[in-house]
């Protein structure tokens, strides 16, 4: 078995000049017994794309759980923006702040179109009779059809979510977090399930995302991986195993043992 260190993250004078949107430091958490977060350290800059990998069972789900507040450490730091501590804050009031997580399995809204399911995730008042009574602006429309425009589905505005392919309906849940106007994407498994059409498309869509949003994509296909990664983590065990580039990675003596098989 391979040591896990514990590591600090090693942009600490990004973490100092404020150009680091997520700091996890120190975090370990434990479920009857078993370790599923140990010492687990490391930072997520501000318009970054970065691929978490690991093994099943290495902490990627955890690490996310964590973040969105659906689960509490038993120690250490989770930090947003400059000082704003996450452990202090419910699941809300976490997504209000600008997290956005999108799971494996796509949720839409099946019976509403395309448009629709973007208008009913507009960061706007949700109170009951505002939303009923509601209509659109100029600038609330614009956002919708720039969205529309970015995850291809322009075309089928009218069409209902139910009837969609299902990598467009990935890409309308993607649309849908990013209505929410997210400062951080974390997008669970993107991928899955998907055509190799489907898979190009879905890589162009979170590069462009990258380009004004902190977005971390969990996946599984390697070679997904290869066409968007820059930077890359590798978690192992609950703690960072290493991270650097996707050829560091690959080249990595402990990474070609526990993950890729080698």
């Amino acid at each position: 078995m391979l040591d896990s260190k514990r590591r600090e993250p090693e942009n600490l004078d990004a973490i100092k000049k404020g150009e680091v949107l997520l700091y996890l430091n120190g975090v370990d958490l434990s479920f009857d017994g078993f370790k599923a977060l140990n010492s687990l350290s490391l930072t997520i800059d501000y318009g970054e794309l970065r691929c978490i990998i690991g093994a099943n069972g290495a902490g990627k789900s955890t690490m996310m759980d964590v973040i969105t507040g659906k689960t509490s450490p038993d120690r250490g730091e989770v930090i947003f923006g400059k000082e704003t501590s996450l452990l202090e804050l419910d699941e809300p009031a976490i997504a209000n702040l600008g997290i956005g997580r999108k799971f494996q399995k796509p949720t839409v809204f099946e019976g509403h179109s395309v448009f629709e399911n973007l208008e009913l995730a507009m960061k706007a008042d949700k109170r009951f009779f505002t939303t009923l009574f509601a209509k659109l602006n100029g600038e609330q429309k614009d956002q919708i059809e720039e969205t529309m425009q970015l995850i291809g589905l322009q075309d089928s505005m009218h069409m209902q979510a139910g009837i969609l392919s299902h990598g467009q309906k990935q890409w309308l849940e993607i649309g849908m977090l990013i209505m929410q106007s997210p400062k951080l994407l974390l997008v669970d498994e993107p991928v899955a399930g998907m055509t190799p059409g489907e898979v190009e498309k879905t890589g162009q869509i979170l590069t462009e995302l990258a380009k004004e949003h902190s977005v971390v994509v969990v996946e599984h296909d390697m070679e997904f991986i290869r066409s968007i990664a820059k930077k890359v983590t590798v978690l192992h065990e609950g703690s960072v195993l290493a991270e650097g580039s996707m050829q560091s990675i690959q080249e990595n003596e402990d990474v070609r043992k526990v993950y890729l098989g080698e």
